[in-house]
């Protein structure tokens, strides 16, 4: 899938343009940036909250036990 992005002040004259551009390409989504404002930075975190973060592993646990062998013909 891909986006294309296009900033709130240009909508007006891009928007249309593109939607119908790309309207045969289903791998294409024309959309518009609403965002107000960075989300990144706008606190900064505490040297505290730093010492206290914990770093998880998302990856699937393994499973215990041992493999069968495998044969080659």
């Amino acid at each position: 899938m891909i986006y294309c992005v296009i900033p709130e002040p240009m909508a007006d004259e891009l928007y249309e343009r593109l939607s119908t551009y790309y309207a045969d390409d289903a791998n294409v989504t024309v959309i518009i940036d609403r965002r107000r404002s960075e989300r990144r930075g706008r606190e900064p975190v505490a040297a505290a909250d730093r010492d206290q973060r914990s770093v998880r592993d998302r990856r699937r646990a393994r499973v215990t036990g041992e493999l069968p062998e495998v044969r080659q013909k």
